[in-house]
């Protein structure tokens, strides 16, 4: 007899801190993919940029020499570990492409320890404290799915998870959960005046992509103080990894301080029932929207 598809997957987030020790992370980032394993877990997700602190605090030549190539020693380890776990693993990579073009990007790899694919960051922020723009040359891959062993996953990165079209568009190509690895936090000087609404836009950003989109959402980011260059402020990452449901309800939540696994239950026929209560996907009126790839509209233009 066929066997019948599981209509749950059971997902995870990572919440760590890392340190200016790359093969340190690498190691701390397996313990805990086994811990999350061991708990049941089927797809496991890391923050973003994990081997290394947040180095794009400043424009500094010589972080380039953390990149690595991808297949790489981080996807070579991951894979191990899928294949040991039987686990799906979702793993942050600063990718070298070739001399000179680099990537802030993701692999998805399946149980078993296949590489299904890689997607790279479309969406790259150039604040105070966040000069990616510096090392990061834009995803030119697209919004992408992944049809893991467990179920189809969507995979975005961090400054993504500001953009409903990057949510709608992978939403688009059969996702049940949206993924986003991500390094965000609070510049000390900030905190107590906007720390709060800071972190609650950024929460709620996410659980809309849920609610508009009919899918879960996972979000998993660092926790910790970290200050590579001391001319700078440094950033305290406000972890608060979470993961709701297609209503926007979180089903597990991280505090803003401590390393934590976060697990949560998919379940596909919630997912469908929502649906069908909340047609979002069946009304939206795809005639009308050719507005949406301008920059801006000018009176002109409308």
């Amino acid at each position: 007899m066929k066997k019948v598809p599981s209509k749950k997957i059971v997902v995870a987030g990572l919440q760590f801190s890392c340190s200016a020790e790359p093969e340190k992370n690498l190691r701390t980032a397996i313990a805990w993919a086994k811990k999350a394993a061991k708990q049941h877990s089927q797809v496991i997700c890391l923050p973003e940029l994990f081997r290394t602190q947040y180095f794009c605090q400043s424009e500094n030549f010589s972080c380039f020499d953390l990149a690595e190539p991808i297949p790489g020693p981080s996807t070579d380890a991951f894979q191990r570990v899928a294949k040991e776990c039987n686990v799906a693993v979702i793993v942050p990579v600063f990718e070298k492409r070739a001399a000179g073009v680099y990537h802030n990007s993701v692999v998805m790899i399946d149980a078993g320890g296949k590489l299904l694919g890689i997607y790279r960051k479309m969406h790259i922020p150039d604040d105070p404290g966040f000069y990616e723009k510096y090392y990061f040359a834009p995803g030119d891959l697209g919004f992408k799915t992944f049809q893991t062993k467990f179920g189809n996953v969507g995979t975005l990165i961090c400054w993504d998870q500001w953009y409903p079209e990057g949510a709608r568009l992978t939403a688009l190509q059969g996702a049940s959960i949206l993924f986003y690895p991500t390094a965000i936090g609070w510049h000390p000087s900030e905190k107590e005046k906007f720390g709060n609404a800071q972190r609650d836009s950024w929460i709620t950003i996410q659980r809309s992509h849920a609610i508009a989109n009919g899918v879960y959402v996972a979000s998993v980011n660092r926790v910790g103080f970290e200050q590579p260059v001391k001319a700078h402020a440094g950033i305290d990452f406000w972890g608060s990894s979470f993961i709701c449901d297609p209503q926007g309800v979180i089903l597990a939540e991280a505090s803003a301080d401590k390393e934590e696994i976060i697990v949560a239950e998919i379940d596909l026929d919630h997912l469908e029932t929502i649906r069908r209560n909340w047609p979002f996907l069946r009304d939206r009126r795809i005639d009308a929207y050719h507005g949406m790839t301008q920059r801006f509209l000018d009176e002109e233009a409308i």
